[in-house]
């Protein structure tokens, strides 16, 4: 299958496009909000992401900055070609628990350690997910954690008939 074709960049955007591969870690200057079950677990600006070709950021944020109880361990392991072996935790907040949609990466493979102590969520598991104030939109597909906001274009993995990407 070919490379489909970037959609149009605006001022203030980037391609999904221009991102590489292998991914890059960058710490940015973002705030990022969670909540889960009408609570408010999570509100930082201690924030790293994840930039892959082809998927929508990926952010994680300090276990430190979750409110108590709110990361459970949870069943499951992966395993990234690029940043090594996850463990999974069940997202906890109010009267709602999301079943495996954290993980983070303990020991990290080399050149990306920042990931160690981090947390990434499945935000179409959360009542809402923000970055900067914007409700962000899931990765389509429901298999990757990529968050979309307006100051990105695709198309993105994980949309339909992207699986030959």
């Amino acid at each position: 299958m070919s490379r489909p074709a970037p959609h149009p960049v605006a001022a203030g955007q980037e391609s999904v496009w221009d991102y590489p591969r292998p991914p890059r870690i960058e710490t940015v200057d973002r705030r990022v909000t969670i909540d889960l079950g009408g609570e408010r677990i999570l509100d930082t600006s201690d924030v790293v992401r994840v930039l892959e070709t082809s998927h929508p950021p990926v952010y994680y944020v300090p276990i430190a900055a979750f409110s108590d109880g709110s990361l459970l361990p949870a069943r499951g392991s992966s395993f990234c070609e690029f940043k090594g072996s996850a463990r999974y935790f069940d997202v906890h907040g109010g009267d709602r628990t999301a079943q495996g949609a954290g993980w983070n990466y303990p020991t990290p493979a080399r050149g990306y350690e920042l990931l160690a102590d981090r947390v990434a969520v499945y935000a179409g598991k959360m009542d809402r997910c923000t970055v900067d104030g914007e409700e962000v939109v899931p990765q389509p597909g429901g298999f990757y954690g990529g968050w979309v906001t307006s100051d990105i274009v695709g198309p993105f993995k994980g949309e339909p008939g992207t699986m030959g990407w």
